[in-house]
């Protein structure tokens, strides 16, 4: 099963949500532990670390959750893998945390968030909302628009308007791509390069307040 760092406040119990977020390429599990102080109070944040070196890819020291071609463009089984492992660390997250989860929001940063985006709609209904903070939408068979289940996972997509990496004309072909096939998108725009701003956190965390008081039938997290 993948590694990962994990915040579990005190304050957290049964029902509460848990937050996982997974980092972009070449970086690690704990990269993303630094967002804990921004999350409302009960909620638990995990960080699991990708289960591809990095460095044979040229991606430099750290990991990696798929091998990139091009463009929008993706080796489909190193994805593949990546969305297994993370079938099974979702399964254990009871025993990880020590109690029993509420709703469950699955996000990330670049690669973490192509990746977060691939697992929500190809699982539909494992995660209550995907968090997409510069990641892009994989043109790749494994994700089907076409046969998207009634149960479709709400995103929340946060995109740089100067990022170099995944250029912006990368998200806004992704975001008409979802908007096409009936996904329900929150799109947010920053004025900042392939990096993560405390704003977008804010924003993404009023997202997920709004989505669970929109929700007739809502764990209290």
């Amino acid at each position: 099963m993948l590694t990962l760092d994990r915040h579990v406040p005190r304050d957290a119990s049964d029902g509460a949500t848990v937050l996982v977020l997974l980092h972009g390429r070449g970086s690690h599990g704990g990269d993303l532990q630094g967002l804990a102080p921004g999350l409302p109070a009960g909620w638990v944040l995990l960080t699991p670390q990708a289960p591809h070196l990095a460095s044979p890819w040229g991606y430099g020291p750290g990991w990696a959750w798929y091998r990139y071609v091009a463009g929008d463009r993706l080796v489909a089984d190193t994805l593949e893998r990546s969305l297994s492992e993370l079938d099974t660390l979702l399964d254990s997250i009871p025993e990880l945390v020590r109690l029993e989860p509420g709703r469950l929001v699955l996000g990330g940063f670049s690669q973490g968030g192509t990746t977060s985006l691939a697992y929500a709609l190809t699982r539909p209904g494992r995660a209550a909302a995907v968090l997409n903070f510069s990641g892009f939408l994989p043109d790749t068979e494994l994700v089907d628009l076409g046969a998207l289940s009634p149960e479709v996972t709400p995103v929340f997509w946060a995109h740089g308007t100067r990022d170099e990496n995944i250029p912006f004309a990368l998200a806004a072909q992704g975001r008409a791509r979802l908007t096409r096939a009936g996904v329900p998108l929150t799109a947010r725009d920053y004025e900042i390069g392939h990096w993560m701003v405390q704003s977008e956190v804010a924003d993404a965390v009023t997202f997920l307040e709004e989505l669970r008081m929109s929700s007739p039938a809502t764990p209290r997290g």
